[in-house]
């Protein structure tokens, strides 16, 4: 089935971190089509369309969720059935290349402190920042991430142990990921607050895991174990599974062949079949949205942390896959990526997708 059809144009942004209304063009559009992702999820809806390179995903409370733009620096709060309505734009994103408004997170404590959490690319690197949804100005948490053209990293949550994860990357310079000094290259481990947790692996550092070249997801099992997708270059992409201190071997590895001293990944792709971006859990199994492969990645779990062999579904449905996210009511929520530069868009590009349980 072809892509639902044309929308609206959007509207300039709105004043920094104020809700501004409804966004003309972003509202529900017409149910998705016949194709699936499999047993134990209905046909897809489009909840909005019209997007400009959504990147980050986050669910609040009421069920509504945010969504950033990588380029133009704008979050969008959308909700089945009831469209898109701007929340505001986050202060200081200077886009280009693969860098802009990424990630997003929101507090787990967000009833009370109404926080929001995001990593973007400013002039001269890439931050984390939180900020209260309704207005105020954004708290600096970490700078300094290296920032170039790509390999930005971006992707962050909050694990259960509640700390704030982000996977950065080596920004083009590929020592970076072995320097236990640089932000570059690695997955980080923050308190909420910003500061560091004492039992991070290395003293007074935020860096959690390291040897990476460019994380792009985060994702968590029933047991509290971590796993996280990242593109590699010219041979294979990656899952790994994320443990305290472990070094993944970039750039002296590419995929397996670590040894001793690196962890091997647990799957890995060609990079014309991934290039793999956001990771979500939902039961027994590992979704991972592909870019360049333009399709849904699942990866089965066997409970004890390792995988069976993965199956893709949406090949080539939705064009590039920015990422996946698995709601409170277990609906599989995925982005689209055909307006950042390297897709073909169709006439309401970009796109929210759900795919409810069945």
């Amino acid at each position: 089935m072809s892509r639902p059809g044309p929308v609206a144009a959007l509207l300039a942004a709105c004043l920094v971190l104020a809700g501004c209304g409804v966004v003309p063009g972003l509202g529900a559009a017409d149910p998705g089509g016949e194709r699936g992702i499999g047993a134990g999820f209905g046909e897809p809806e489009v909840v909005a369309g019209g997007l400009e390179a959504p990147w980050g995903l986050a669910f609040l409370p009421d069920g509504s969720a945010l969504v950033s733009e990588r380029d133009s620096g704008r979050i969008l709060q959308v909700r089945p059935g009831a469209g898109a309505r701007e929340a505001g734009t986050v202060p200081g994103v200077v886009a280009g290349g693969e860098g802009g408004l990424l990630g997003l997170a929101v507090s787990p404590a967000f009833d009370r402190d109404q926080l929001v959490y995001a990593y973007f690319s400013a002039a001269t690197d890439n931050r984390i920042v939180r900020f209260r949804l309704g207005g105020g100005q954004a708290e600096v948490l970490v700078e300094g991430i290296p920032k170039a053209g790509i390999h930005n990293g971006g992707r962050i949550a909050f694990g259960p142990d509640g700390m704030l994860y982000a996977g950065t990357g080596d920004a083009s310079e590929r020592g970076r990921a072995q320097d236990p000094a640089s932000l570059g290259g690695k997955i980080l481990r923050l308190r909420p607050d910003g500061g560091v947790p004492a039992d991070n692996p290395f003293p007074g550092s935020p860096v959690w895991t390291l040897g990476h070249r460019n994380v792009q997801g985060l994702a968590w099992d029933d047991a509290g174990r971590m796993f996280a997708s990242e593109l590699g270059q010219n041979k294979v992409d990656e899952v790994n599974r994320i443990e305290q201190g472990a070094n993944y071997g970039w750039p002296e590895v590419e995929g397996t062949g670590g040894g001793e001293r690196f962890r091997d990944p647990l799957v890995t792709w060609p990079t014309s079949q991934a290039s793999p971006s956001g990771a979500a859990i939902a039961g027994d199994t590992l979704y991972v949205a592909a870019l360049r492969g333009e399709r849904l990645w699942k990866v089965p779990l066997d409970g004890a942390g390792g995988t069976g062999e993965p199956a893709a579904v949406l090949v080539g449905a939705d064009g590039r896959l920015r990422h996946v996210a698995v709601a409170d009511d277990g609906a599989l929520w995925v982005l689209t990526s055909n307006r950042d530069g390297r897709g073909d868009p169709a006439p309401n590009d970009d796109r929210v997708l759900r795919f409810p349980r069945a």
